[in-house]
């Protein structure tokens, strides 16, 4: 996997373990000894539901939604009428549901805990990726993630058509202040981070990317000097993006810039017509307001 293309992750059995675990321990959380209140309905009483959207919407989180009602009731049979990804429009019909009404009722919550979260980490992607269209830029995401939910969310990121930065902290080296503060300088640890990258590559091919967090256009000048092939800019000015961007042209060999920080909705496009290769956001996984989703009983089967 390189640094910011997941895709062979979301597609292996690894992940859909990972769903399955993340249902479950919702499952558990959400319903303990037992669904006090779905006794009240017959235990044999089946029913049709649907899930709609109530409002404008990127669709992500179909197989968390698939896996628990199965979870739940292995009976359950759901019908799709909308794809992952897809665009949905307020009052739109999702999915039809079939199966044991306390099944239904039991799982319904988790189901659309999950729905809601992802598709509204995918719409607010979905958002930035709009607003720079037409540019070489790309929108990516960051570690500013709800707890435990981590590559779910950056899943979702993908499905608004963004990318990701780095999974987590054993999924590459990103060099920041208190790092460079640390070692000395930036031209020590980057020399430190190229060595232990040899060393992984050496003894586990398992060699890593290599990122460096710099605040101004002195330190930029060094991460370049130092070998830097990958330069978080750090709440850059648009004026310092646009000189860094020309700084990093005539340098003899240019890294991949992307700028952080004091990112929104309303300066991203400016911001990426600096010519910034990446933009990351956190506020796509952090800031994110569910999206409204609603199951319905139609009536008995």
């Amino acid at each position: 996997m390189t640094l910011f293309n997941k895709i062979d992750l979301y597609a292996s059995s690894e992940f859909n373990q990972l769903i399955s675990h993340q249902v479950q321990t919702a499952l558990d959380e959400d319903i303990g000894t037992g669904d006090l209140t779905a006794q009240l309905v017959p235990a044999t009483q089946m029913v049709n539901a649907t899930i709609i959207v109530r409002e404008s919407a990127i669709i992500c989180g179909i197989a968390w939604v698939n896996a628990c009602f199965k979870k739940v009731d292995t009976n359950v049979e759901i019908i799709w009428h909308v794809v992952e990804g897809e665009h949905v429009s307020a009052n739109q019909l999702l999915c039809e549901i079939n199966g044991s009404a306390r099944s239904l009722l039991t799982g319904e919550r988790c189901a659309l805990n999950f729905l809601q979260t992802l598709s509204a980490t995918a719409t607010e992607t979905g958002k930035y990726v709009a607003a720079i269209a037409g540019t070489q830029a790309q929108i990516l995401d960051t570690r500013k993630t709800i707890p435990n939910l981590r590559l779910a969310q950056k899943y979702a990121v993908t499905v608004g058509g963004g990318h990701n930065q780095r999974l987590a902290l054993y999924d590459g080296i990103l060099i920041k202040e208190n790092h460079i503060a640390a070692a000395g300088s930036i031209a020590a640890v980057m020399a430190k981070a190229f060595a232990l990258n040899a060393e992984l590559g050496a003894n586990t091919s398992a060699a890593t990317s290599i990122q460096i967090e710099v605040e101004n256009l002195s330190q930029l000048q060094e991460a370049l000097i130092a070998g830097a092939s990958s330069i978080l800019l750090d709440n850059f000015s648009l004026a310092l993006l646009s000189e860094a961007v020309t700084l990093n042209k005539k340098s003899e060999k240019p890294a991949i810039l992307e700028a952080s920080g004091g990112i929104t909705i309303d300066n991203v496009r400016t911001i990426a017509l600096t010519g910034v290769d990446r933009i990351s956001i956190g506020a796509i996984t952090k800031n994110v307001q569910a999206v409204d989703f609603s199951m319905r009983i139609n009536g008995a089967n």
